[in-house]
Protein backbone atom coordinates (compact mmCIF):
# COMPACT_ATOMS: atom_id res chain seq x y z
CA UNK A 1 0.00 0.00 0.00
CA UNK A 2 1.12 3.43 -1.41
CA UNK A 3 2.04 5.73 1.90
CA UNK A 4 -0.50 8.54 1.04
CA UNK A 5 -3.27 5.44 0.74
CA UNK A 6 -2.31 4.95 4.38
CA UNK A 7 -2.13 8.69 4.98
CA UNK A 8 -5.61 8.86 3.67
CA UNK A 9 -6.76 6.06 5.64
CA UNK A 10 -5.00 7.01 8.98
CA UNK A 11 -7.01 10.53 8.57
CA UNK A 12 -10.10 8.02 8.06
CA UNK A 13 -10.85 9.40 4.20
CA UNK A 14 -11.62 6.88 1.90
CA UNK A 15 -8.85 6.35 -1.11
CA UNK A 16 -9.88 7.84 -4.25
CA UNK A 17 -7.87 8.97 -7.19
CA UNK A 18 -8.53 12.41 -6.97
CA UNK A 19 -7.34 12.46 -3.28
CA UNK A 20 -3.94 10.38 -3.93
CA UNK A 21 -3.27 12.61 -6.77
CA UNK A 22 -3.69 15.92 -4.68
CA UNK A 23 -1.65 14.24 -1.97
CA UNK A 24 1.12 13.01 -3.98
CA UNK A 25 1.00 16.93 -5.72
CA UNK A 26 1.06 18.09 -2.58
CA UNK A 27 4.05 16.11 -1.17
CA UNK A 28 6.18 17.13 -4.41
CA UNK A 29 5.79 20.98 -3.81
CA UNK A 30 8.22 20.71 -0.99
CA UNK A 31 8.40 23.85 0.94
CA UNK A 32 6.17 25.71 -1.77
CA UNK A 33 2.85 26.15 -0.87
CA UNK A 34 0.02 25.82 -3.19
CA UNK A 35 -3.25 27.26 -4.13
CA UNK A 36 -6.38 25.29 -5.30
CA UNK A 37 -5.53 26.86 -8.25
CA UNK A 38 -2.04 25.70 -8.31
CA UNK A 39 -3.02 22.12 -7.72
CA UNK A 40 -5.50 22.68 -10.29
CA UNK A 41 -3.63 23.16 -13.00
CA UNK A 42 -0.75 20.52 -12.17
CA UNK A 43 -3.38 17.86 -12.52
CA UNK A 44 -4.45 19.28 -15.50
CA UNK A 45 -0.82 19.34 -16.80
CA UNK A 46 -0.42 15.71 -15.72
CA UNK A 47 -3.71 15.24 -17.91
CA UNK A 48 -5.71 14.38 -15.14
CA UNK A 49 -9.70 14.92 -15.33
CA UNK A 50 -10.48 16.56 -11.74
CA UNK A 51 -11.99 19.53 -11.86
CA UNK A 52 -11.80 22.33 -9.74
CA UNK A 53 -14.28 21.99 -7.43
CA UNK A 54 -12.97 18.68 -6.55
CA UNK A 55 -9.70 20.09 -5.62
CA UNK A 56 -11.55 22.75 -3.48
CA UNK A 57 -13.47 19.80 -1.90
CA UNK A 58 -10.80 17.42 -1.25
CA UNK A 59 -8.20 20.23 -0.22
CA UNK A 60 -11.26 21.23 3.00
CA UNK A 61 -11.46 17.52 3.40
CA UNK A 62 -7.25 17.32 3.89
CA UNK A 63 -7.43 20.50 6.07
CA UNK A 64 -10.67 19.18 8.59
CA UNK A 65 -8.90 15.94 8.36
CA UNK A 66 -5.49 17.77 9.49
CA UNK A 67 -3.50 16.29 6.74
CA UNK A 68 -2.76 20.39 5.33
CA UNK A 69 -3.00 23.61 6.92
CA UNK A 70 -4.41 26.52 4.98
CA UNK A 71 -2.59 30.19 5.22
CA UNK A 72 -3.85 33.48 3.71
CA UNK A 73 -0.86 35.15 2.84
CA UNK A 74 -1.92 37.79 0.22
CA UNK A 75 -5.09 39.13 -1.16
CA UNK A 76 -7.64 36.60 -0.35
CA UNK A 77 -5.58 33.82 -1.92
CA UNK A 78 -5.73 30.45 0.36
CA UNK A 79 -2.85 28.32 -0.09
CA UNK A 80 -2.14 25.07 1.82
CA UNK A 81 1.05 22.95 2.80
CA UNK A 82 0.99 20.10 4.00
CA UNK A 83 0.65 19.44 8.29
CA UNK A 84 3.91 19.26 8.87
CA UNK A 85 3.29 18.13 12.88
CA UNK A 86 5.69 21.14 14.11
CA UNK A 87 4.95 24.75 14.79
CA UNK A 88 6.55 27.36 12.23
CA UNK A 89 5.98 30.94 11.00
CA UNK A 90 6.12 32.50 7.52
CA UNK A 91 8.06 35.07 6.48
CA UNK A 92 6.51 36.90 3.25
CA UNK A 93 8.88 38.85 0.08
CA UNK A 94 6.21 41.68 -0.69
CA UNK A 95 8.31 41.98 -3.76
CA UNK A 96 8.45 38.24 -4.96
CA UNK A 97 6.22 36.53 -2.82
CA UNK A 98 8.73 34.02 -1.64
CA UNK A 99 7.23 32.40 1.25
CA UNK A 100 10.20 31.51 4.02
CA UNK A 101 9.38 29.29 6.57
CA UNK A 102 11.01 29.74 9.91
CA UNK A 103 11.27 28.76 13.75
CA UNK A 104 12.49 30.76 16.58
CA UNK A 105 12.61 29.64 20.41
CA UNK A 106 12.59 33.40 21.31
CA UNK A 107 9.85 34.73 19.42
CA UNK A 108 7.85 31.85 20.73
CA UNK A 109 8.47 32.52 24.18
CA UNK A 110 7.74 35.95 24.01
CA UNK A 111 4.74 35.08 22.79
CA UNK A 112 3.63 32.93 25.57
CA UNK A 113 5.22 35.53 28.32
CA UNK A 114 2.78 38.27 26.40
CA UNK A 115 -0.17 36.15 26.82
CA UNK A 116 0.52 34.91 30.25
CA UNK A 117 0.47 38.77 31.50
CA UNK A 118 -3.00 39.21 29.95
CA UNK A 119 -4.24 36.17 31.77
CA UNK A 120 -4.64 33.84 28.75
CA UNK A 121 -2.93 30.18 27.47
CA UNK A 122 -2.46 30.49 23.94
CA UNK A 123 -4.48 28.09 21.89
CA UNK A 124 -2.90 28.42 18.70
CA UNK A 125 -1.63 31.48 16.59
CA UNK A 126 -0.08 31.82 13.23
CA UNK A 127 2.71 34.73 12.62
CA UNK A 128 3.05 36.50 9.67
CA UNK A 129 6.39 38.95 8.94
CA UNK A 130 6.01 40.52 5.84
CA UNK A 131 9.32 41.82 3.59
CA UNK A 132 11.51 43.58 1.27
CA UNK A 133 15.34 42.61 0.40
CA UNK A 134 17.19 45.18 1.94
CA UNK A 135 18.53 47.37 -0.41
CA UNK A 136 22.12 47.87 -0.78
Amino acid sequence: MSSENQELKKAGLKVTLPRVKILQILENAGDHHMSADDVYRTLLDQGEDVGLATVYRVLTQFETAGLVSRHHFEAGTAVFELAKGEHHDHMICLETGKVIEFVDDVIEQRQHQIAEEHGYDIEDHNLIIYVRPKKS
